[in-house]
């Protein structure tokens, strides 16, 4: 019962707060600042919000995974990056501000693409027979309710009361770390006579998706030509998920917590890709090209 509590209740109201605290490090000017130069933010938001997905659906066919750890991992790859990638860039020395901003950007985009693609995944898996779908309107209004709504209370909150904003930021941030690393405990427990097998299936796919999610970030961002700093913003956008969101949408709006294996292995593997993302680019880009103007840490 406290399981279903938490899960039902407690994870949008948590994901609410979290998401207040992405806003706390957004302002009017992040966006003005890459509008001037759009095609770094462009090419970010493009691989985030097609290129990841349709890379999901591409290892969920290549390695034959079963029909609820596929459609799990085609969920973690429709959902945006969160506040970890924008850390994560700050301390690799990348562009702070296009990864606020593609993050931005990707989070209020998948409040319509995360439905479409989730509903495309469960068509192929469970075929159309099995009455199986995710409610669009439904999931669409739950998630400007927990995503677009507190973002933009987060962004008011940092236009009216700067200070304020920057010092709770932290704590928005490891508030989330706790929910998300709960939410693993919580869901393992649940499924734990099966946890074994599904993490054998999610695990290689995972690792394989984080890959070649950063690989085609900085393939994207050096096609298109931009800086140093930039593409390595745009390849940790592309590696490091809100596996948060993932997870709400398999348990919550699906009912399933065996779609949710995904989000949770890759809320755990993204983190070790991740320091490796932060040794490479302190190693190759120097402090100072890089502007930490609006950091978000």
């Amino acid at each position: 019962m406290a399981q279903s509590v938490f899960i039902d209740i407690g994870l949008p109201v948590s994901l609410f707060i979290i998401m207040i605290g992405m806003g706390l490090g957004l302002t009017v000017k992040d966006f003005v600042k890459e509008a001037h130069h759009p095609r770094a933010a462009i090419a970010g938001s493009v691989g985030q919000l097609l290129v990841l997905p349709a890379l999901g659906f591409l290892v969920a066919w290549a390695l034959g995974l079963s029909p609820a750890i596929a459609v799990g991992l085609v969920i973690l790859a429709a959902c945006p990056g969160g506040a970890t990638s924008n850390v994560i860039t700050y301390l690799a020395r990348g562009n702070v501000a296009l990864s606020i901003v593609v993050t931005a950007v990707a989070s209020i985009a998948t409040i319509m693409t995360l439905p479409l693609l989730v509903n495309q995944a469960l068509s192929w898996q469970l075929g159309r027979s099995a009455n199986v779908t995710m409610p669009v309107v439904d999931t669409i209004v739950m998630l400007v309710v927990i995503v677009l709504l507190p973002t933009g209370i987060g962004m008011l909150i940092r236009a009216r009361a700067p200070i304020f904003a920057v010092r709770s930021e932290k704590k928005f941030n490891a508030f989330g770390a706790v929910v998300l690393l709960s939410l693993i405990v919580i869901i393992s427990y649940g499924l734990r006579d099966q946890l074994l097998g599904l993490l054998i299936q999610a695990g290689p796919a995972c690792i394989l998706l984080n890959i070649l999610g950063i690989g085609a970030g900085l393939g994207i961002a050096r096609i298109v030509g931009v800086a140093k700093p930039d593409q390595l913003a745009i390849a940790v956008e592309l590696g490091i998920k809100n596996s948060t969101i993932g997870i709400l949408v398999a348990t919550t709006i699906l009912g399933s917590q065996e779609m949710a294996i995904p989000s949770m292995v890759y809320g755990l593997t993204m983190y070790v890709f991740g320091a490796g993302l932060v040794a490479f680019g302190r190693s190759t880009i120097s402090a100072k090209i890089v502007s930490v103007g609006n950091v978000h840490s």
